[in-house]
């Protein structure tokens, strides 16, 4: 049995029943769950005002718990980061516990990396994944199972087919694999890119080279994806990585002006400006199945048809 402990550092958790079926749920896997005293607070579009979530991220760090998840994202970590003792929350790491979240939590984990080293997680939170109302997926919870057992080595998956006659694995214009040889001992950063993105310049971005850039995101239509992944560019982030993986980008709508113009069109010029190999439809963003990835590990990332492979197992 582990200890979860549950706390709001972002939007206000206004589905109340999905959050107690999510609590339920992670209590019937055979945890114990603490939930913050603040965890249901509100204040405007925020869990709270400023100091209140302040207080929660605190109190997280000082739980002692094995894992402290936040119940959604939303937002409102980016303007509390001058706040948060990230020391702190350093020293929780390295006592045991393992921070998670996605979306509006990687501007907590981009400040928490960039000003100490410590690694945190990319994975499930209350709102989304254990408090839908439809069956939790399988392999989004036994990613956490293992990671809460300390059995995660690694996650795999496939690249997609964006032809009938050969996978995203190959490069359109010369015909070889986007990764010819495998990636060794690169650090697995990234999250979500508007929250990413909004970070550049500033002291909580991390300054990772050779490293494997992990981005997601949900509503953005796939122009301002490309115009943000093109910020990243021409900051230099993008050519100082060994690998870019993209995740999933969900919930936007095309529109007549378009003509054609779609998220495809958008992953080929990028690729077109990089000499980076940009892999794509890594399970982790707004979505049932996610797998869980360590922020600021090394990995190794390997690529055998369609078949992709992200190995931290070397790590522990």
């Amino acid at each position: 049995m582990s200890h979860i402990y549950i706390y709001s550092p972002s939007s206000a958790q206004r589905d109340k029943a999905a959050f107690r079926r999510g609590v339920a749920r992670l209590q019937a896997l055979g945890h114990e769950v603490e939930v913050d005293p603040d965890a249901l607070a509100t204040h405007m579009r925020f869990a709270g005002d400023d100091a209140t979530r302040l207080a929660a991220v605190h109190r997280a760090a000082a739980s002692g718990a094995d894992l402290a998840m936040i119940s959604r994202g939303g937002y409102g970590l980016t303007r509390i980061l001058p706040g948060i003792r990230t020391k702190a929350l350093a020293r929780a790491v390295e006592r045991g516990t393992r921070f998670v979240g996605f979306s509006d939590f990687t501007a907590l984990q981009c400040a928490l990396y960039a000003q100490t080293g410590a690694v945190s997680w990319m994975g499930p939170v209350v709102h989304d994944d254990f408090g839908r109302p439809e069956v939790v997926d399988d392999i989004m919870q036994a990613c956490l199972q293992d990671l809460l057992a300390e059995q995660g080595e690694g996650s795999g998956w496939q690249l997609p087919r964006v032809a009938a006659r050969k996978p995203d694995a190959f490069d359109a214009r010369t015909d070889k694999p986007l990764l010819a040889r495998p990636v060794r001992n690169a650090v697995l950063w990234g999250g979500n890119l508007s929250v990413l993105t909004s970070l550049v310049g500033t002291p909580y971005f991390p300054q990772i080279d050779g490293g494997v850039l992990v981005l997601e995101d949900i509503a953005e239509h796939p122009y301002r994806i490309e115009r943000m992944l093109t910020q990243l560019l021409h900051a230099g982030v993008l050519a100082r990585q060994k690998a870019i993986v993209l995740g999933q980008f969900t919930q936007y709508q095309l529109a007549p002006n378009d003509k054609g113009y779609k998220l495809q069109t958008a992953i080929d010029w990028l690729r077109s400006q990089l000499r980076v190999p940009v892999l794509t439809n890594l399970p982790i963003g707004h979505v049932p199945t996610k797998v869980v990835l360590p922020f600021g590990l090394p990995v190794d990332l390997l690529v055998d048809g369609r078949d992709a492979l992200i190995y931290w197992g070397h790590a522990h």
